[in-house]
């Protein structure tokens, strides 16, 4: 701790302990006593900032211990020569504020004691204040607000994919206060943890002779577990505690762990005690650890260079350093005889290595030197206000009030101003310096020896996307991992293809890789689920990424449309040969036999469903959607009646030579043109009705298939789509019934039997066209359709015309009146 005073007279910037004992001293608390030597210098010899007004300070050591820190404590607010708190008697500086170094188990002892006095307590090396019932009227923080370095973390864990870790605490309290506070938003993120214990329950054992506690459960936990990386959360003073029981693991030949990427938060920069120079750093060789923002400050570097013993006045804590720092001893060193190298005092501090003495500012010197100029401009600020209102006074008349140092938290709250190295210095609504952190990675020597890099930095003032950086390429990693980027997952990686799926009783982040199902990809590694595809895209084999369907449709130029049009155009030539082929023996008796006209008309009609199949194949429009069925439908539907008018006539003429029948008045045009036209106008107006409610159009499927994008007509009402077909299919079995019963009457040419078996075929086709359009999808469900109508044309075709162009063609005696004549009975 060290306490500001003020003097109107003289310079008071002696460094010294009032309590002088053997201190084992970290080599780098020595710069933070030069940054506030250096600040205070400064300050003093500016002409603009607290004029007239000289600023010293005295340094206290608390020596971890309660009854010290007390006893420190009184000095503080007590007179030089008598321990009387807040006695003002006697010739005595005024006491300005104090900045300290707090200890988490003696903060509220400090606070409590300069809280009551209003005494502002300026406070740097914060690691764990925020577990901790702060005074927010008395207490400033040096340090940046704790949630910037949570938020770093994790961001950290994040940025190397770091999900399964292990964290140890410096003290029992900081890890209740990670468990209740912390432990929701690592959750949240992903990250789980192997370990969570304190290494600050270590403590002394008087039956075994040392610190043993526990020791042996820490040590087997950090070996044993499978995190590559551990997080230690402590400050400036669990460190030292943590370097003996790492080197009393080594020294006990306890078998050493795997390479592990160490995680330090602020304050745990690693550090040397100058008796300990043996203790072995390897273990923390590739560390990474968070410090508090720095800045070369100009001079600072000179400052230090002309620092030697003979130079310095005032400086009580010199000497012991030089001594301990560079393995030498004064010659007029108390303690007798001489021994060892001699200390000359003009040993040149660059010459130490940086893990013994830094020349460039650390973290901590820093927030030192900004506290003592964030103080220096709250008192500028109040002596100017005083100056005002003293002659506001005087012009009033009143009697001025001597004003108290608790007078200066508003000034304090309200301070901002730009350093030396021009970074702007102020606090928030909590009073926290309004700053960032550097991230530094550690590199350690064979001699033990280390030196910190920075590789990334926290910035509050940059965007939120900028916030967190780190340069992975300057990082240096353990050994052990080969220069590669380390990994710490509980389980490998699920790949692409695959999804995570938790185990019963096992963390989060312990999980099983299940293979995404049919349809589903995960182009990721760990996602929790798979997702599937757009509708136009489709999943890969290996399920990791989304191809685009191709789309398709029955064109003339792929095979199947291809044959499928030419059976169709052949069909069809086959049925002009055969019209023109009745056209020239128009006159035979095979041609007129039962109404010559109803022969053309089913001809022609055959002839219109083969082309009928044409309008299936090709791009699906508006125009044909609304053709193909209707039309197919409305000829087909003619056909059968004109089939069925044919197989009457054939009924209706035997019973007409019947003696004495009156049917015989019935036979002629108007009973078969009537036939005709009823039975297709109740199918067209079927068709009507489907088409002015619910009319057919072009769709894409983007669903019946896989790979492909089906364009298609959609029936709108596949209902009536079936209720057309039912028809068709009463038509045929209404035909089928009357020509079988006409099959065996006597004629010299009874086309019954041929009726009946094209009836018969025609039923077969369309039959079995139902399951296949309902199981088929894509192109198939149209191919299907086309070869049901040209498999059902080609079978009324080759039944009823095959066996007359056979006797036209091959036997024409059989075509001849007296051959009809000799027939009939």
């Amino acid at each position: 701790m060290a306490d500001f005073q003020v003097t109107r007279s003289a310079l008071c910037s002696s460094l010294f302990s009032r309590r002088r004992k053997k201190r084992c001293i970290i080599t780098e608390n020595y710069q933070h006593v030069l940054a506030m030597d250096f600040a205070v210098k400064e300050i003093n010899q500016s002409p603009n900032l607290l004029p007239n007004v000289t600023m010293g300070f005295n340094i206290y050591d608390g020596g971890w211990n309660a009854r010290w820190t007390n006893y420190a404590i009184m000095e503080f607010i007590s007179s030089w020569d008598k321990i009387v708190p807040n006695y003002k008697c006697g010739i005595q500086d005024t006491l300005l504020a104090v900045i300290e170094n707090p200890i988490f188990y003696l903060l509220n002892e400090v606070q409590n004691v300069f809280g009551i006095f209003k005494i502002p307590q300026v406070m740097y090396s914060t690691a764990s204040v925020e577990i901790k019932d702060t005074n927010p009227f008395s207490v400033y923080q040096m340090d940046p607000n704790r949630n910037y370095q949570h938020r770093g973390i994790i961001q950290l864990l994040q940025h190397f994919k770091w999900k399964w870790i292990g964290f140890f605490a410096a003290s029992d309290e900081i890890l209740e206060w990670l468990r209740k506070k912390m432990l929701a938003e690592f959750s949240i993120n992903g990250i789980c943890f192997a370990v969570m214990l304190s290494f600050g329950s270590v403590h002394y054992d008087a039956h075994k002779g040392g610190y043993m506690k526990n020791i042996a459960e820490i040590s087997e936990k950090i070996m044993n577990t499978k995190a590559n990386v551990l997080v230690f959360y402590g400050g400036t003073f669990p460190i030292i505690p943590f370097r003996w029981w790492l080197n009393d693991k080594l020294n006990r030949a306890v078998p050493k762990s795997k390479g592990k990427v160490w995680i330090l938060t602020a304050g745990m920069e690693l550090k040397n005690i100058i008796y300990k120079k043996s203790w072995d750093t390897q273990d923390f060789h590739g560390a990474i650890s968070f410090a508090v923002h720095s800045n070369d400050l100009p001079g600072f570097h000179q400052f230090l260079q002309k620092r030697n013993p003979p130079s310095t006045y005032g400086d009580g804590f010199i000497k012991e350093f030089w001594t301990q720092a560079f393995g030498c001893i004064f010659q007029n060193s108390p303690g007798g005889d001489v021994s060892g190298d001699i200390c000359t005092g003009e040993e040149n501090l660059e010459n130490l290595p940086e893990h013994i003495f830094p020349m460039s500012i650390t973290g901590q010197s820093y927030s030192i030197y900004n506290a003592v100029y964030a103080l220096a401009h709250a008192l500028h600020a109040m002596f100017s206000s005083r100056y005002r209102n003293k002659a506001k006074v005087k012009a009033d008349r009143k009697e001025p009030q001597n004003q108290v140092v608790w007078q200066l938290h508003p000034f304090l709250e309200s301070v901002s101003f730009n350093n030396s190295a021009g970074e702007k210095v102020c606090f928030n609504q909590n009073a926290e310096l309004i700053g960032g952190f550097d991230i530094i990675n550690w590199v350690t020597f064979p001699n033990n020896s280390f030196v910190g890099v920075k590789v990334g930095k926290i910035d509050p003032w940059a965007p939120p996307e900028e916030e967190f950086s780190i340069n992975e390429d300057d990082i240096v990693w353990h050994s052990w991992f080969n220069q590669v980027q380390p990994h710490s997952v509980c389980n490998a990686n699920c790949q692409p293809g695959y999804r995570m799926e938790k185990k019963e009783g096992e963390p989060p982040c312990c999980y099983d890789c299940i293979p995404c199902p049919k349809g589903f990809i995960s182009d990721k590694e760990d996602l929790v689920d798979c997702f599937k595809c757009p509708d136009n895209q489709y999943a890969d084999m290996d399920q990791i990424s989304c191809i685009p369907k191709t789309i398709t449709f029955l064109s003339y130029q792929g095979p199947m449309g291809i044959s499928l049009a030419i059976c169709a155009l052949s069909f069809s030539f086959t049925v002009v040969l055969m019209i023109i082929l009745f056209v020239k023996h128009h006159n035979t008796p095979i041609v007129k036999a039962n109404n010559r006209k109803l022969t053309y008309t089913l001809l022609i009609l055959l002839l219109l469903c083969f082309l009928c199949a044409l309008l299936f194949i090709g791009q699906p429009n508006e125009i044909t959607c609304l053709l193909r069925r209707t039309a197919f439908s409305i000829i087909f539907t003619m056909a059968l009646s004109t089939i069925m008018a044919k197989t009457l006539t054939v009924v209706l003429a035997f019973m007409a030579i019947q003696p004495r029948s009156k049917i015989k008045k019935w036979i002629g045009k108007k009973l078969t043109n009537s036939i005709v036209l009823s039975c297709t106008m109740i199918q067209a107006g079927i068709c009507f009705l489907w088409v002015t409610t619910s009319p057919a159009f072009p769709e894409t499927d983007m669903h019946s298939l896989t790979k492909e994008i089906v364009l298609q007509c959609h029936e709108s009402s596949p209902t009536i789509f079936f209720v057309v077909l039912g028809y068709m299919g009463f038509m045929a079995f209404a035909t089928f019934s009357l020509a079988f019963l006409a099959r065996r009457l006597p004629d010299t040419f009874n086309e019954a039997k041929c009726i009946t078996f094209s009836m018969l075929l025609f039923c077969s086709v369309w039959m079995s066209f139902v399951p296949s359009y309902l199981s088929t999808k894509g192109t198939s469900v149209t191919a299907v359709e086309i070869f049901s109508i040209l498999a059902s044309s080609a079978g009324l075709l080759g039944s009823l015309f095959f066996p007359k162009c056979y006797i036209i063609l091959w036997k024409p005696e059989l075509n001849k009146k007296e051959f009809f004549l000799r027939r009939k009975h």
